[in-house]
């Protein structure tokens, strides 16, 4: 069950809130339509978070509706992914957002304290794949975990992955981003004793086919306890690495 649902019913048995109260908490609408979106309320209630804004195709007035519907009904922190500099300077007119620009994303709302089973690694094979990385560490950071980026530790210089290996060893989870032929994630994965997540990023020459090859090698990798997301992907690769990393606590508040 839902910790949010839990805290609300412990409420009611505890006398803190009323029955009445509660009920209308649980009947309130699943969604908010405003026309253009459907505005997911219940998202937290199933999942744990509220909905994530994709920016790309959206315009400035149809995020600002979604970001009104979500803090009238108490949806946040709330993460806004690919979303352009343009774009985040018109809404912070109206709403209290900061933005990243290297990750391309906003942030709406204090970001929570971390209460993940421990910590997740963002490492990267060069610098080139730093913005994917930061869209996975900001994703990650929304929702309640804390991170340590390792970037540029790619395997054409194997010494400077090896010289973090007490950060590989110690992680919950990795998230292992790298373009090229990828070999990043089956070298960390099999170093590591934790899972590993894999995002090929469209960097590299002509025959890495944007992003492609890495996939492939990814996917073919020699190492257990390695998935793949798909290419540029880093908030799919946060999303999931956030998961991970909160299965324990959500154990606990069973």
């Amino acid at each position: 069950m839902n910790s949010d649902v839990k805290r609300l019913l412990e409420a009611v048995r505890d006398g803190s809130v009323e029955v009445d109260e509660a009920l209308h908490v649980l009947k309130a609408a699943p969604f908010a339509d405003l026309g253009y979106a459907k505005v997911d309320l219940h998202r937290r209630v199933r999942q744990g978070a509220a909905e994530v804004i994709y920016g790309a195709g959206k315009t400035v007035a149809q995020m600002e509706g979604i970001l009104d519907a979500m803090a009238e009904n108490g949806q946040g922190p709330v993460l806004i992914t690919r979303l352009g500099a343009e774009a985040a300077q018109a809404l912070s007119q109206h709403h209290a957002l900061t933005y990243h620009e290297e990750a391309r994303v906003a942030t709406v709302g204090e970001l929570p304290v971390p209460t993940g089973l421990g910590q997740i690694v963002v490492a990267t094979g060069g610098t080139s794949d730093i913005p994917v990385a930061e869209e996975a560490y900001w994703t990650a950071r929304v929702f309640g975990n804390e991170v340590t980026r390792l970037y540029d530790v790619g395997v054409a210089g194997i010494h400077r992955t090896l010289r973090h290996l007490d950060e590989i060893l110690d992680a919950s989870v990795i998230i292992a981003i790298a373009g090229m032929e990828g070999a990043l994630a089956s070298v960390i994965g099999g170093l590591a004793d934790c899972p590993v997540i894999a995002v090929p990023t469209s960097v590299g020459y002509g025959a890495a086919f944007g992003g492609l090859a890495a996939l492939l090698s990814m996917l073919n990798s020699c190492a257990s306890g390695v998935s793949v997301v798909n290419i540029d992907n880093g908030f799919g690769a946060g999303y999931l690495a956030s998961m991970i990393n909160h299965m324990d606590a959500r154990r606990k508040a069973q």
